[in-house]
């Protein structure tokens, strides 16, 4: 049979194993490999190909190997437990990013000092090399199966498929487990793992039902890989957005409050430079800024199409016997500011930037600092414009999305969601949407990958995933293409033929959340932030009384050119004041001692590279003001 096997044209035998192909192709693959997909379907490396197909065969640099050999070692996890616990059941175990969880229902309370005889158990599977083994039941017999298991969980899922369905297991040694696969070969496969955390988890994520046992864990092929990640998992730590917003005093959650953030003074200089920044960018690319209302008509949100997709997340109130809705998203706002006056062809593209607030009800649960809050300011914009105007007009939001996050170091790649199966417009829509987006990656040369089905209803978006400084991935910026809502909301304007059309809407945003990208902004600077967002550029240290007042007059000096000074005029020795300074992450100290204060100098220390030197005040300001304005990111 004829096989493309990683993009190469081959003969293999019918019925060959996946496995057995990369053997034959190539060694170094054969060696690392860990799973396979068949014409695009992950089905793993031991089931026969039997037609002529298209054969990839993935390690773990790819997601499907990834998935595969996290996917396995939820298993080996799972049938350690069984031993160590027999009165366990199991609900679902998948593979996620980073590595893998299992739910689970015992009498036994498990707590972090379960980890270790969990882990020995799980290495004692591993050197057992069992093989992993598929095999299918029709449903009925399934049934029977799992419940002679007495998996009650896992009778549940089979319930919920069809009657003519034929069912998946997987068996390693003792161990059976209901699965759809696929897995590595064997269990020797998984041998560098380590449990993280226990937490609970509503059994398919529904607060009626039971709470389970959520142990969540992670594999990785070799001991480098997974010390690797572990270091990184402990800067993390390091770097927790909510740990460093308390330490320096930037922003909170606070109990009477719980998914609604505070911001405190040192907090609001870094926002208020974020939006100066985003208005100032806004400005020179031509748009509008509007501020639209927080509480809308509740008819407003089923015109809209956003009630049959967001009504359990949304916050209500009556307002003189009607019904209103917190506004969940800005867009509605921003289609009655454009249909509030008539417009010509000659006034599109129009373009509508907001920082709007916007609520959504999260579960508590799911709450996390600033990274999952329930109100949070979006930095939207709305464009309106015509057919033709489509592929400059995603060109432009491109170019300024990769200005934003170039200001800030980060690297980012592009993801194409593509419609998901309840968009809400025609076939005809839905392609040519697609394909505008697709072009113009293609027209600009940008890599991307496509991410079927992650769209929004009303059409096809770009999505920006950047890179922090210590590798991790954040989902911000976003291009949306939008065909349906300036038709729900009978939006026109007049071509040059004195008709009315509809225009095309772009939904964009930059940060994203504010509150988000401030907390992704901490924790990529470990809260050493850059001089143009420190919310103190300089600490001014007098070494004695005698130079109080010209550590006074200098900040008087620094502070009527709007740079943000402190005076540590404490009776502490100046060690004492550096340490401090360094510990609130200050860009820069300015040490003031009788020499300084007769010479009209000043002594610089920087946060990152120490003592630099004598400087006048004039030299120095001239330094942090080029810092300031060409907002450097790396000092």
């Amino acid at each position: 049979m004829k096989v493309v096997f990683n993009g190469t044209e081959m003969e293999f035998e019918k019925g060959m194993l996946p496995i057995d192909m990369a053997k034959a192709a190539d060694m170094t693959l054969y060696k690392s490999c860990l799973s396979a997909s068949v014409d695009g379907k992950l089905t793993g490396l031991y089931q026969p190909v039997d037609h002529d197909a298209v054969v990839d065969v993935w390690t773990f640099d790819d997601d499907g190997g990834k998935k595969t050999l996290r996917h396995t070692a939820s298993h080996v996890m799972a049938q350690a437990i069984k031993r160590l616990y027999p009165d366990t059941k199991f609900a679902i175990g998948p593979a996620i990013d980073n590595g893998f969880y299992y739910d689970l229902d015992s009498s036994h309370v498990f707590t972090e000092e379960d980890f270790p005889a969990i882990e020995k158990e799980m290495a004692k599977i591993s050197k057992e090399n069992h093989r992993v083994e598929r095999f299918e039941l029709p449903r009925d017999e399934a049934l029977a199966y799992v419940k002679e298991l007495n998996e009650p969980y896992k009778v549940e899922l089979i319930e919920d498929l069809p009657e003519d369905a034929h069912i998946s297991f997987y068996k390693q040694g003792e161990f059976v487990d209901l699965c759809a696969g696929p897995h590595v070969g064997s269990t020797n496969k998984v041998k560098h793992f380590k449990l993280m955390s226990v937490a609970g988890a509503y059994w398919r994520g529904d607060e009626k039902n039971k709470m389970l046992q959520r142990v969540y864990a992670t594999v990785f092929p070799t001991k480098e890989e997974l010390t690797d990640y572990l270091n990184r998992l402990e800067e993390a730590k390091k770097r927790d957005h909510r740990k460093l917003g308390r330490e320096l005093d930037l922003y909170s959650i606070m109990d009477e409050g719980p998914g609604f953030p505070f911001f405190f003074p040192k907090g609001m200089v870094i926002r208020n430079e974020l939006e100066s920044y985003w208005r100032q960018l806004h400005r020179e690319r031509g748009y509008q800024e509007i501020k639209t209302p927080m509480i809308l008509n509740e008819e407003l949100w089923h015109r809209s199409g956003h009630w049959d997709h967001y009504k359990n997340n949304m916050y209500f109130t009556k307002i003189d016997g009607e019904d209103y809705a917190i506004k969940p998203m800005n867009c509605p706002g921003g289609m009655l500011a454009y249909k509030r006056r008539q417009w010509s062809y000659k006034d599109l593209p129009l373009r509508m930037g907001e920082l709007g607030l916007v609520h959504r009800h999260e579960l508590s649960g799911a709450l996390h600092g600033l990274m999952r809050v329930r109100c949070f300011t979006q930095d939207d914009a709305h464009l309106f414009m015509t057919e033709e105007q489509i592929p400059s007009e995603i060109a432009g939001v491109i170019d300024l999305i990769d200005t934003v996050y170039k200001a800030f170091g980060f690297k980012y790649h592009v993801e194409l969601s593509t419609c998901p199966e309840n968009f809400i417009g025609t076939e005809e829509m839905r392609e040519t949407s697609e394909n505008a987006l697709k072009s113009v990656l293609e027209a600009k040369g940008m890599p991307y990958v496509i991410n079927p089905g992650d769209g929004a209803f009303y059409g096809p978006k770009i999505d920006f995933h950047l890179e922090d400084s210590i590798g991790r991935t954040w989902q911000c910026g976003t291009v949306q293409l939008d065909y349906q809502m300036p038709e729900r909301f009978e939006l026109t304007y007049t071509g040059a033929d004195g008709e009315k059309h509809c225009p095309i809407m772009i939904h964009r945003v930059a940060f994203g959340s504010i509150e988000r990208f401030i907390g992704i902004l901490t924790e990529h600077f470990a809260g050493a932030f850059p001089a143009w967002l420190a919310p103190v550029h300089a600490k001014i240290l007098p070494i004695t009384d005698r130079t109080h007042d010209v550590a006074n007059q200098i900040a008087g000096v620094m502070s009527a050119v709007g740079m943000r000074v402190e005076v540590d005029d404490r009776s502490e020795k100046i060690g004492y004041k550096i340490r401090q300074a360094q510990l609130e992450k200050v860009p820069y100290m300015l040490v003031i001692g009788d020499k300084e204060a007769e010479d009209g100098t000043v002594s610089v220390r920087s946060r990152k590279d120490g003592d630099i030197g004598i400087m006048t005040l004039e030299d120095f300001m001239a330094k942090l003001q080029d810092e300031i304005d060409t907002k450097a990111y790396d000092c």
